[in-house]
């Protein structure tokens, strides 16, 4: 297995041109990078979350009153105002 010329590289851009189209490739390009980000920032969010950690076993609430967490939100890149969506957090309805 030799090294990839350039005659190699610019054939497989000219099949991925054609199996996908030229229009279609921003496209594709966009979303990757915007997936990236989004992968970034909850690898990085939940990096920070583990140097914070609650303790096990939180505090018991003396008064009662039972607050829900506030909702988490996924904070979209700079620029960006179309990304940034509440994450819907799954509950658990088996406690009783």
């Amino acid at each position: 297995m030799g090294r990839l010329g350039p005659t190699e590289i610019i054939l497989i851009l000219v099949v991925i041109i054609l199996l996908f189209g030229a229009k279609k490739l921003p496209d594709m390009a966009r979303s990757l990078g915007k997936s990236a980000r989004i992968l970034k920032s909850e690898a990085k969010a939940m990096k920070d979350e583990d140097k914070s950690a609650a303790p096990a076993d939180p505090p018991a609430n003396t008064t009662g009153d039972q607050q829900p967490p506030a909702q988490r939100v996924i904070q979209a890149s700079p620029g960006d105002v179309n990304s940034s969506r509440p994450v819907n957090e799954p509950t658990d309805t088996t406690k009783r």
